[in-house]
C-alpha cells in the first residue's frame, strides 16, 4: 500500500495502530538506505521483523539479492524473506540451489532466512514446502495463512492448522491474511498450479485475499495451534487488495486479531 517514497508515513501509520513492528521489501531498503530505515524505526518505536526479497526470477536476481543482504542486515531486521520463482520456470534442483545460496548469505549476515510458500510459485504445495526446507540446513518457513489455505487438507474449510502441525518445527515467521474465495477459486487455483497464468486465474486467485474476519480462515484456531506448538515468533498482518484508507484497514485488522486471540 506504500511505495518506496512513503516508508516513514507507513511506519507512522503502523505505530498509530499500536503494532509492535513492521516488515518492508528489499526494494524499499535499497531506495531509502539502511540508516534512514533504522532512524525511522527508532523514531516510531518499531521493530523490523523482516525484509522481504525481490522475486527470485533468475540467476541475476539471486546475485542482486545476495549482494544486498548485508545492507538489509544493517537495518536491524531479524529475518529475511525469500520469494521463490514462478511455478514451472525452473527444475527443482535449480530452485533448491538458489534458495540455499540466499539462505547461506542470510545466515552469514546474522538474519534468519525464511522461504515464503506462495501460490503459483515453485513452493506452493505442502510437499514442495517440505522438499525445499529439507534442502537447506538454515532455511525456515514463513507460514502464510491465506497461501496455505488452498492446498491444505481441510480445504475449502478455513482450518489451516494441519499446515501448522506439519511444519511446526520449521515455522520462523507468520503472515496473517484472510481469504474469501471467488466462485471459481478452485478452478483458478488448479490452473495456476498447472502453470496456466491466464489473467483471469491470477486475478480471481489473488483478489480473493481480504481483511481478517472478512473471509473463511479461523484465526482463533491459528493462534491456538501455533501457541500449542511452542511458536513465540512474530506475526505480520498483510493488508492486501485495499488501496484506499490504509490506516483504517490496518486498525481494523489488528483489532480483529486482538479480539480473537486475547
Amino acid at each position: 500500500m506504500y511505495d518506496t517514497t512513503a516508508i516513514e508515513e507507513a511506519m507512522n501509520d503502523v505505530a498509530a495502530c499500536r503494532y509492535g513492528g513492521i516488515e518492508i521489501g528489499l526494494e524499499k531498503v535499497r531506495a531509502n538506505g539502511a540508516t534512514s530505515i533504522r532512524n525511522w524505526l527508532d523514531e516510531y518505536g518499531l521493530d523490523l521483523y523482516l525484509v522481504m526479497s525481490e522475486w527470485v526470477t533468475d540467476e541475476a536476481a539471486v546475485d542482486r539479492i545476495t549482494s544486498d543482504i548485508e545492507m538489509a542486515a544493517e537495518t536491524g531486521a531479524e529475518g529475511f524473506g525469500i520469494l521463490p520463482p514462478q511455478r514451472h520456470w525452473y527444475d527443482d534442483d535449480t530452485v533448491a540451489q538458489w534458495l540455499g545460496t540466499i539462505a547461506d548469505a542470510t545466515a552469514s549476515a546474522g538474519m534468519t532466512p525464511l522461504v515464503h510458500h506462495h501460490g503459483a510459485t515453485a513452493v506452493e504445495q505442502p510437499s514442495e514446502i517440505q522438499r525445499y526446507l529439507d534442502s537447506s540446513d538454515d532455511l525456515q518457513l514463513l507460514f502464510d495463512t491465506a497461501h496455505y489455505f488452498p492446498y491444505g487438507e481441510h480445504y475449502p474449510d478455513g482450518d489451516v492448522t494441519d499446515g501448522i502441525e506439519r511444519f511446526a518445527d520449521d515455522i520462523g515467521y507468520v503472515h496473517l491474511k484472510d481469504i474469501a474465495p471467488a466462485s471459481t477459486f478452485s478452478e483458478n487455483r488448479d490452473a495456476l498450479t498447472e502453470g496456466n497464468f491466464h489473467l483471469d486465474n491470477i486475478l480471481n486467485y489473488f483478489r480473493s485475499f481480504t481483511d481478517l474476519g472478512e473471509g473463511v480462515i479461523d484465526f482463533s484456531a491459528v493462534e491456538s495451534s501455533l501457541r500449542s506448538h511452542g511458536y513465540d515468533g512474530h506475526y505480520t498482518i498483510e493488508v492486501e487488495d485495499q488501496t484506499e484508507q490504509p490506516l483504517v484497514h490496518a486498525k481494523q485488522n489488528i483489532d480483529h486479531w486482538r479480539t480473537v486471540t486475547e
